[in-house]
């Protein structure tokens, strides 16, 4: 009977480790809903708070694979706005197509990320120096090629991309057939792929969560995925950056996890000596990654000058916090080697709940700054209790 009881206790800590952020968004979620008389749920709002924090999101992943490596991005809202700059002066300056002025962004990123990578992973100076100089660097340059000064308007379709959505596509009256379907089959997809991963755990014999949770967690996630799509099929239909979102989640995940980098990776931030010794070739690897976090950081500037409409010397500014913040509230570990893409996407969907609950609230900036802070703060903690709990185990 004890041992039974003991068995109960241990599956039961895995599955609330492993759904804790998840319930806590749900708890804060319910909080707002409370406090704001269900505003923070209304359709508008809702869609709003996936279209106004895309590119923190954005910023999340690629700072989650430094993060994986014990490595840190500082630079990356100095990118974002050089980035922005750069599609500024070449659409709306030069009068360029949009198109060319998001081309230009992101081989701007591309340069960005193979400068920063080269002096991090083949001269083997610290990512942190790196990406300070590199925050100071491309600051400076955001500045020379604005000569200081803003741009705007840009033109309609650079707007398109993170004030558009995809709507009567498939028709519908009232609602939009198209998102729930997408999102329909998005979450037959999860459900599979939990199938799939919990029988060829039982076949190689790794332990896995007790059916019952298992199967609540699954029916939990389909009801917010549907409720979710009800939210924004009733409104405006589905955002142009909620489809490159998922497709970056689905991407990245897969890299992540099914893909040989995606191990090295992992390897390289849980004992980057004992990686090298078994054939990961480490500075590859890490140039690698900091030319990707390059690359996303452009598309994090596309996506945030589009919504903004206008291209400053100031934009970014704090970002890289925000991406930090989303990684760690994820559950990526300080030390690296461990973190999750979906973990990171749900730690900046914390960090974007938070930020606009508190804001229907009419809460100042200064207790805002001041909350979010605590939050990563116990994050972090909470990380490191639960190695200590495991190795004490």
């Amino acid at each position: 009977m004890s041992t039974t009881l003991s068995s109960f206790k241990e599956t039961l800590q895995a599955n609330l480790r492993q759904g804790g952020l998840a319930v806590a968004l749900i708890i804060i979620v319910v909080f707002f809903a409370i406090a704001t008389n269900g505003q923070i749920l209304s359709a508008q709002n809702v869609s709003n708070i996936i279209v106004q924090n895309a590119y923190v999101l954005v910023l999340a992943i690629g700072m989650l694979f430094a993060i994986l490596m014990a490595d840190i991005d500082l630079s990356v809202g100095s990118v974002v706005a050089l980035t922005g700059a750069v599609a500024g002066v070449v659409s709306v300056n030069h009068g360029m197509p949009w198109w060319v002025g998001v081309l230009a962004a992101l081989v701007t990123g591309l340069l960005v990320g193979i400068w920063q990578g080269f002096w991090i992973a083949f001269v083997g100076i610290p990512a942190f120096i790196v990406t300070l100089a590199g925050m100071l660097i491309f600051r400076g340059l955001t500045m020379i090629v604005l000569h200081n000064l803003s741009i705007s308007p840009f033109p309609s379709g650079f707007r398109e991309i993170s004030s558009g959505y995809l709507n009567g596509l498939l028709g519908g009256y009232g609602y939009d057939v198209f998102t729930f379907l997408l999102i329909g089959v998005a979450l037959v997809a999860y459900v599979v792929a939990e199938v799939r991963n919990r029988r060829r755990s039982i076949a190689n014999q790794v332990p896995v969560p007790a059916a019952g949770g298992w199967l609540a967690r699954i029916v939990v996630v389909c009801a917010l995925g549907m409720a979710f799509a009800w939210k924004i099929g009733t409104y405006k239909g589905t955002p142009y950056v909620l489809i490159i979102l998922a497709v970056l989640i689905l991407a990245y995940s897969f890299v992540a996890n099914r893909t040989v980098i995606g191990r090295q990776i992992y390897a390289i931030g849980g004992n980057k000596e004992a990686a090298a010794l078994s054939g990961v070739k480490v500075q590859w690897v890490r140039f690698w990654v900091f030319v990707n976090n390059g690359v996303l950081c452009a598309l994090a500037g596309i996506i945030f000058t589009s919504r903004l409409n206008m291209a400053g010397p100031k934009a970014g500014q704090g970002f890289e916090l925000d991406a930090i913040a989303a990684c760690f509230i994820g559950g990526a570990a300080v030390t690296g080697g461990i973190g999750t893409v979906v973990g990171a996407i749900v730690g900046g969907l914390v960090m974007a709940v938070m930020n606009n609950g508190m804001s229907l609230l009419g809460v100042g900036i200064d207790y805002q700054q001041a909350i979010k802070g605590l939050v990563v703060l116990a994050a972090v903690a909470f990380d490191l209790l639960n190695k200590k709990r495991a190795v004490s185990a």
